[in-house]
């Protein structure tokens, strides 16, 4: 059996194709025309002479909302774990009531005109990234029947419809804002082959008007409103209802903060401890037969993580999280304000995140198993007299420069979003599909923070899986050296934060 896998993962994976199952990463990500355009009438049509004055007020309500956040956590980490009903009470010291529980601000006409401008471009983006891996771990899945909860606006729609296109025909949201809600409607306006859209204020209003047969969903997208519920037990008690909401895929997108990051974290323990012990009733009052129960239980990790063990990251002061950068549109560098410095052409945009599926994970091959790599040495003994004449290393360096660089800034003065690309630049990303991908059966960790270059050594911290069956990870510091191994050195100089990293089990690399 292990022979078998081996030759199997030979056929599929080579050193040429591993580097592109590898890229999970976006470049510089350019906001589609067809939002662009639709935010700039919207815009347009509010007429508001104030804009840069209500931009800059939501912008510091943020601020605000992320201080009180850092100090709830320092305030009552402790509690937290030892009692999450005080604190909860301790948070509402802090915060606002509001429809969703205890958030920072309420979002009226005036706050939605100015998300609008100002940050539904960076929220789609975030959105289109983690969307765009799902599919391409997932080249299966194709969701018909969605659910949006904490729609506001619709960026998370918008990003749907960049990577699954003619997919989605029926799209739940749950947004509790009217004045959202108007505004993604009015968005959307113009746009062809709409899917059948229906709109709520609440997940109690969805259940109840809603039949049971049909509340189960392909696809449930919560992005960037887990935080705005109050407490640990009121976020659990709606993502068990959005998890029991999901038929296939839940999605859950957060800011990439200490905060954002804590909450997506308690959420993949509490669903992966909810559905080990639902297999293990199950398998114990033996109501069906051990093969009808795998394939009707359980849940796995389709992304970010590796693995579906304890988070390696949880009791070290890091915290898991990933960037994406934007093109900024038009509409952002009208009403967008910097100190000082003049505004760049550019954003970054750092979000946390997790996907899940239903199901038991597939056991799939390693990439690197079964494979075999040449050294430095070796590949310089296999040369023709003639290329002895062409320094090896130099040639190297000079073929990496021209990638090297993972983003341009673009020219303010001569930037304009709205007529420098057309319509088809999605539209053609999607026809270049990847003829390989990377599997889910453990063998690709993750790279998290950004890979440093120390001379011919690249340093990365990798999260991976340590058993075939992904059920325990860990957080490893890899040194990937020239001499030792070219191939993976190459690659690994050409990876960027968030990417993956292929593994194998017979595989000896250099740790520290």
């Amino acid at each position: 059996m292990a022979s078998l896998i081996s030759e199997t993962s030979q056929k599929i994976f080579t050193s040429e194709t591993l580097r592109a199952a590898a890229k999970q990463s976006e470049r510089c990500l350019v906001v589609p025309v067809r939002l662009r355009r639709a935010i700039k009438k919207y815009l347009r049509e509010q007429e508001d002479p104030y804009m840069r004055r209500k931009v800059l007020r939501l912008s510091q309500s943020f601020s605000d909302i992320k201080d009180v956040n850092l100090q709830l956590v320092a305030e009552t980490s402790k509690e937290l774990v030892a009692d999450p009903l005080n604190s909860m009470e301790q948070s509402q010291r802090w915060k606002i009531k509001s429809a969703y529980g205890d958030i920072g601000l309420t979002y009226r006409d005036d706050e939605t005109v100015a998300y609008v401008a100002s940050r539904m471009p960076a929220v789609y983006s975030a959105c289109y990234r983690v969307l765009s891996e799902v599919r391409r771990r997932l080249p299966g899945f194709s969701p018909t029947k969605v659910l949006d909860f904490g729609a506001g606006t619709g960026s998370a729609f918008w990003a749907m419809r960049e990577v699954w296109p003619k997919s989605v025909e029926k799209l739940n949201i749950v947004e509790p804002s009217q004045s959202m809600q108007r505004a993604g409607r009015s968005l959307v306006q113009d746009l062809k082959n709409l899917p059948l859209i229906h709109g709520y204020t609440s997940l109690q209003a969805l259940t109840k008007e809603v039949q049971k047969s049909e509340r189960q969903h392909d696809l449930v997208i919560a992005s960037y409103v887990l935080g705005e519920i109050p407490s640990l037990k009121d976020r659990i008690t709606i993502v068990r209802q959005l998890w029991n909401l999901t038929q296939d895929v839940l999605v859950l997108v957060e800011p990439g903060t200490p905060h954002g990051s804590n909450i997506i974290s308690q959420m993949r323990s509490h669903i992966l401890w909810m559905e080990k012990r639902k297999f293990r009733k199950a398998k114990v009052n033996k109501e069906d037969s051990k093969d009808l129960i795998d394939l009707r239980s359980g849940a796995f990790i389709v992304a970010p993580c590796p693995h579906d063990g304890r988070c390696p990251l949880e009791k070290s002061s890091k915290y898991c999280h990933f960037v994406q950068r934007l093109q900024r549109t038009t509409s952002q560098r009208a009403y967008k304000r910097s100190k000082g410095d003049p505004l760049r052409g550019f954003e970054d945009e750092k979000f946390s995140f997790i996907a899940f599926r239903r199901g038991q994970r597939p056991r799939d091959p390693w990439p690197l198993d079964g494979m075999k790599f040449e050294t430095l040495k070796e590949q310089r003994a296999k040369r023709n007299p003639e290329d002895f004449e062409i320094d090896y290393e130099d040639l190297v360096d000079a073929e990496e420069t021209s990638d090297m660089i993972p983003y341009e800034e673009v020219d303010p003065s001569a930037y304009d979003s709205d007529v420098m690309e057309t319509d088809n630049i999605i539209d053609n990303d999607e026809d270049q599909e990847e003829t390989v991908n990377a599997n889910l059966g453990g063998g690709w960790g993750r790279i998290v923070f950004p890979p440093v270059r120390r001379g011919r050594q690249v340093h990365m911290n990798i999260c991976r899986s340590t058993n075939p069956d992904a059920s325990e990870g860990s957080f490893d510091h890899e040194v990937i050296t020239q001499t030792k191994n070219p191939t993976l050195h190459l690659q690994a100089r050409k990876s960027f934060w968030g990417d993956l990293w292929p593994s194998g089990r017979n595989v000896t690399t250099a740790t520290s």
